[in-house]
């Protein structure tokens, strides 16, 4: 456990993923539902305002601004409550470092810290247990990015980092360690576009629907409780994705010969089960926590610089 605070305060990294939430110790699906009265049989429950909100049943659509409406922040209370239980913690004061899309942190990143201090302080119960929390103060770092910013040093030549979610794939160059602001990208072709390829194929040559649950554990694992028949069909259109994937890597100058290329997110297990590619020249980093635990290093470095120590 690495309980990290400042000032008194204890920092939590928050990655908002569109298919996961990602903190230093929990993943749990970035879906919610609310309900005026409470639901019978759900478990992970959040009651605030007198509103039910079920978390975690399914993936979040995708929206391209995180604060448009109020999900991502009833999923950082879920983040912020299963945190603060690991800990076995009740209350606290927080810090919340957090990030966004590379090509959307200019023009998002004052919005989306007020929407995560909307509520300075606040009580509410998740899964039956009371949690008083004040946000003290939000940090927000580029996605992707903040999961190798403690290596950089170690990176010379021409490197390309590839954030692969489920909604987004964030693509930024560095050279010799340093991050190129004009060489920065953001593409609406996460994960959940195999997905529904997916489906869509599976249902075209085979006549069935299969659950999502049943096409991510095939992506996660490279194989699935179904048939050959069915397998086939997966296993050809997450090939076409991967494909499509070092297509539009290409278009930003990647060329194995000449640049490593770091791999992140939950696309990565896809690159590694079904991608063509040099594993000499591309790391797949599979903690998917990565990212969070990324959060929270850079705003310890920034913390520690700021004290002089």
């Amino acid at each position: 456990m690495n309980n990290l605070y400042a000032d008194g305060k204890l920092v939590i990294g928050i990655d908002h993923g569109y298919g996961n939430m990602k903190t230093r110790n929990v993943v749990f699906k970035s879906g919610v539902k609310s309900y005026s009265e409470e639901p019978a049989v759900a478990t992970n429950v959040l009651q605030l305002d007198g509103i039910y909100y079920v978390i975690g049943e399914s993936h979040k659509v995708f929206i391209a601004n995180k604060d448009e409406d109020d999900d991502y922040y009833i999923l950082t209370l879920a983040a912020i409550a299963k945190e603060l239980e690991i800990r076995g913690l009740r209350s606290a004061d927080l810090i919340l470092a957090v990030g966004l899309p590379l090509h959307w942190m200019s023009k998002q990143k004052s919005s989306f810290r007020d929407y995560l201090m909307r509520r300075p302080e606040i009580s509410y119960r998740y899964c039956g247990k009371y949690y008083h929390i004040r946000i003290c103060d939000v940090a927000i770092y580029p996605q992707g990015y903040a999961a190798i910013a403690a290596s950089l040093s170690d990176y010379k030549g021409v490197h390309m980092l590839a954030d692969i979610g489920n909604g987004t794939m964030n693509t930024l160059v560095i050279t010799n360690g340093r991050p190129l602001s004009d060489k920065k990208f953001t593409d609406k072709i996460g994960v959940h576009e195999c997905v529904k390829h997916i489906m869509n194929e599976v249902q075209a040559e085979c006549g069935k629907i299969p659950d999502e649950s049943i096409i991510e554990d095939f992506l996660i694992n490279g194989t699935s409780d179904v048939s050959e028949r069915i397998q086939n069909v997966m296993r050809r259109e997450a090939v076409r994705y991967t494909e499509m994937i070092f297509d539009k890597l290409s278009e930003y100058e990647y060329d194995s010969e000449l640049v490593k290329l770091h791999i992140i997110g939950g696309g990565g297990c896809l690159i590694k089960n079904f991608g063509d590619y040099d594993i000499s020249s591309v790391e797949i980093i599979e903690d998917i926590c990565a990212t969070a635990k990324g959060y929270e290093e850079l705003y310890n470095s920034q913390y520690l610089a700021r004290k002089g120590a």
